[in-house]
């Protein structure tokens, strides 16, 4: 009797164990009973609060649900301008649950299952977004005027999945890894082609004054190569008057001082020898009696 009264308590302790369910802050629980959504006097789901809560064990089911914001950040997706070029836009999502009993009852509860759904709509509206302006448009200030339309968009699309969206941000835009590297080769050429023009420029203005150049070299040569020469005729022409002058004054001493010169010159090494008549005019100055004393 005793151990029939002690497996009662222990069968009733665990039936009060699983009547009583507790729901964490930041969450939500929605109770279904076979499958169903259990619902008040009204119709409307019950959505049970953050605390400590009663159901019927083993035939109701406690399904919890983060009421906290949430954040959609997935991959880039590709969308088109106006102008039918390819974008990649990176965008995240904020998000939280409005309506417990819609959400459960279009996700099944399921997070996942509602990121895909709500990825889609915010597609759907930045989609149309994009679609209706220019890159330019896009990149040059529209940006926030783009991101308020497809919040709108995918807030009114997100209410069937009892969800509230927040906020929605574009973070990047890119183009396509293909059209990037169309553009950069097509700006690569253009600057290719605007520094050839300069180099060939500059070539041509180095030719100008190169040849300017040579040109007042060519000139300054001349001026020099004719001053020196009128230089050296002005003092050769000096020179004369001044060995004509002293010819004039002393004959004989000149042509004497000439010839030691000229014999100085002729016989300036040891090893020259000069075969001439003895009376030669060369040696006059030897033969005659003057020029020995």
């Amino acid at each position: 009797m005793k151990n029939f009264i002690i497996a009662i308590l222990v069968v009733v302790a665990l039936v009060v164990v699983s009547a009583i369910f507790v729901v964490p802050e930041g969450q939500r629980a929605i109770v279904t009973q076979f499958g169903k959504i259990q619902r008040d006097a009204e119709n409307r789901v019950l959505v049970y609060e953050p605390g400590l809560h009663f159901k019927l064990p083993l035939i109701q089911e406690v399904r919890k649900l983060d009421a906290r914001v949430q954040t959609l950040d997935d991959q880039a997706d590709r969308f088109v301008t106006a102008e039918k070029k390819d974008l990649l836009v990176d965008s995240y999502v904020k998000w939280r649950i409005k309506d417990f009993g819609a959400f459960f009852l279009s996700t099944g509860g399921i997070k996942s299952q509602a990121e895909v759904l709500l990825k889609q709509y915010i597609n759907n509206g930045l989609r149309t977004e994009f679609g209706a302006r220019t890159i330019q448009e896009i990149v040059s200030g529209e940006r926030t005027q783009l991101m308020q339309s497809a919040l709108s968009q995918a807030a009114l699309a997100a209410n069937e999945l009892g969800i509230e969206v927040i906020d929605v941000r574009v973070k990047q835009i890119n183009l396509p890894t293909e059209i990037s590297d169309s553009i950069f080769a097509r700006m690569r050429a253009e600057r290719k082609a605007v520094a050839d023009e300069h180099r060939a420029r500059g070539r041509e203005q180095a030719e100008i004054i190169r040849a300017d150049v040579d040109a007042r070299v060519t000139v300054m040569l001349a001026d020099a190569e004719r001053n020196s020469r009128t230089v050296r005729g002005e003092g050769d022409a000096t020179a004369a008057r001044v060995y004509a002058e002293m010819f004039n004054k002393n004959a004989e001493f000149y042509s004497f001082v000439r010839s030691l010169e000229a014999y100085r010159n002729s016989f300036n090494s040891k090893n020259d020898v000069l075969i001439v008549q003895p009376d030669n005019d060369f040696f006059k100055f030897m033969r005659s009696e003057k020029g020995r004393n």
